[in-house]
């Protein structure tokens, strides 16, 4: 993994900009998603090159499109720890928050975050989006947000949104025939205190997957009573 990792940071032009242990720290993680994963539904990739590509290369093309040096992050329903623990260390200064609403996830990604030799503490939320979203210190109160659930755009700014401070991004990895979605979002974004600032398409080193970045900058605070309850949220999307 480590070897398919490096070519592949060197086919999106990061070499230099991340630290030199990066593939080797993303080929451990890798290692130890998939030794947890027969016991623990983590990933539907089981062979090593898939988890290198597909998982940590595909977290990494990020870099190309943002910068994550010095800022904070939370990664919202972040799972086996995509995109926010890859981020981690590619970005050593950023501060990561994951936040996810199984704790036996978070539990392993500390471990993880234990194991990985240089790479400081991570901070782990077990609960849900809607609900921290609107805490005092959570809201209005990141410069980054991260999600790459597979739920629908319009259902993914309502939960991440609000967690972006003003002048903030919320960075959705999102399928590259999301245009229809990106579209019906259009009055859910504006809502909730934000622009599309960009639409970027990348193809994963050694593949033929292409995928797409969408990148919302929070102009202003979210209005208050969003999120909604997440019923609600499902029940009739913005």
């Amino acid at each position: 993994m480590e070897e398919i990792i490096s070519a592949g940071l060197e086919e999106l032009g990061l070499t230099g900009r991340v630290p030199e242990n990066a593939p080797a720290l993303l080929a451990q993680y890798g290692r130890m998603l998939l030794e947890k994963n027969q016991v623990m539904n983590l990933t539907a990739i089981r062979e090593p090159e898939g988890v290198a590509r597909l998982h940590m290369l595909d977290c990494a093309a990020l870099l190309k499109f943002c910068d994550f040096e010095g800022k904070t992050l939370i990664d919202v329903g972040t799972g086996a720890g995509f995109p926010g623990m890859a981020l981690k260390i590619l970005a050593p200064s950023l501060k990561v928050t994951l936040l996810d609403s199984l704790n036996k996830r978070l539990d392993w990604l500390k471990e993880v975050n234990k194991e990985l030799d240089g790479v400081d503490s991570i901070s782990a939320l077990h609960g849900r989006a809607e609900e921290f979203a609107l805490a005092k210190g959570y809201r209005d109160s990141f410069d980054l947000v991260t999600a790459r659930a597979v739920a629908e755009l319009r259902v993914l700014c309502e939960l991440c949104l609000p967690f972006v401070k003003a002048g903030g991004k919320f960075l959705a990895m999102k399928s590259v025939d999301s245009g229809q979605e990106l579209e019906n979002a259009g009055h859910a974004i504006k809502l909730l205190g934000g622009r599309v600032a960009a639409v970027e398409d990348y193809t994963i080193p050694g593949t033929e997957v292409t995928h797409r970045l969408i990148v919302i900058e929070k102009l202003a605070p979210t209005l208050k009573g969003y999120p909604r309850r997440w019923a609600k949220i499902q029940k009739e999307p913005l």
